[in-house]
């Protein structure tokens, strides 16, 4: 063992040291050391669950990409159909990392009772639809059974539910209209089957989940027409290459976008998170260091005669400041 640190160990288990001035003031500094350092652990684990929690939720609505027609313009009703039968479903032969290809098509509505109305937004999925996401966030029912010939079932959120004052099984009367500008509203008749409730207000607000043969129906659609494909990724963190990789995969009349390129303000929002955790840190860092030094000047102080009969017999400058470094390192390890 050195000199230094022999000394340093002396000064910290010293009955005299325990009982002294500063060992308060240390005790307080230990404390809002190990306090900052605990801040920092929850404002990161906090941030980083959050911003995962919305992406997933995107995509649970979304998809991690949609495969559309190119003239879609960021709509999220289905205006212009594209064909079902395509190279690449149910699976790219030359990408890998993806997890499921899903069709799906979107079809503007309003949802009314005898007092009351709201529009939505209904998406048609069909037999490969990944429900695991909304099995997560179901609150009440199931989701709909789509192997039937014509399902009338759909999933609704609770905080439509709440909002027009309905309930599991209850049948519900929507609109459409019709593709055609000539042709008068169509009404159509669903019954609730399962509730959600994903607490993203910005899609449970307007969403209404059911079968893309509606959806089809609706426009006068065929069976080989749909509004896009979701792609749900394995892998959140290579949503950009994969995203390049398939729009080089699909044909020159379809489009394909990224969550983060449909809704480039929420990502930017949630970007905003890792400035306030730096931010949290840097404060933290500053606070636990005005404290270690406080309490090392303490020690200081209180050690002058110590310092002064280690210097009278040899002690060079940067010995006696290593013995109160090993001191500051204590500080930190407690």
């Amino acid at each position: 063992m050195n000199f230094e640190l022999f000394i340093a160990k002396r000064i910290i288990s010293g009955k005299k040291y325990k009982n002294s001035i500063s060992s308060p003031i240390i005790k307080i500094a230990v404390t809002a050391i190990a306090l900052g350092i605990t801040i920092m652990l929850i404002a990161v684990s906090t941030a980083v669950g959050l911003q995962l929690k919305i992406r997933d939720k995107m995509a649970g609505f979304k998809g991690h990409i949609q495969i559309v027609n190119f003239d879609s313009n960021n709509s999220d009703v289905s205006t212009t159909p594209i064909k079902k039968n395509q190279d690449f479903y149910p699976n790219f032969k030359n990408l890998t990392g993806i997890k499921n290809i899903q069709i799906f098509a979107n079809k503007a509505g309003i949802l009314r009772t005898e007092t009351d109305f709201e529009g939505i937004i209904f998406k048609g999925v069909s037999t490969d639809y990944d429900w695991s996401f909304f099995q997560e966030y179901l609150v009440e029912g199931k989701v709909p059974n789509l192997n039937q010939s014509r399902n009338t079932q759909i999933l609704l959120s609770e905080m439509l539910i709440n909002s027009l004052q309905l309930k599991l099984n209850d049948t519900i009367l929507a609109t459409f209209i019709k593709s055609e500008e000539s042709k008068l509203p169509s009404n159509r008749k669903y019954i609730i089957s399962g509730i959600y409730n994903t607490g993203f207000s910005q899609f449970d607000k307007n969403m209404m989940i059911g079968d893309i043969k509606e959806v089809q129906n609706l426009n006068n659609w065929s069976e080989n027409e749909i509004g896009g494909f979701e792609v749900i990724l394995e892998n959140l963190q290579e949503i950009s290459i994969k995203g390049d990789q398939i729009y080089n995969e699909i044909d020159s009349t379809l489009n394909s976008k990224t969550i983060v390129e449909m809704y480039p303000n929420i990502f930017e929002w949630i970007q905003l998170f890792d400035n306030n955790v730096w931010f949290i840190i840097a404060i933290m860092i500053l606070i636990a260091g005005i404290n270690m030094i406080t309490a090392l000047l303490v020690l200081i102080l209180e050690r002058v005669q110590m310092i002064g009969i280690l210097k009278a017999l040899g002690s060079n400058n940067y010995s006696i400041q290593k013995i109160f470094l090993y001191n500051a390192s204590t500080l930190i390890l407690k």
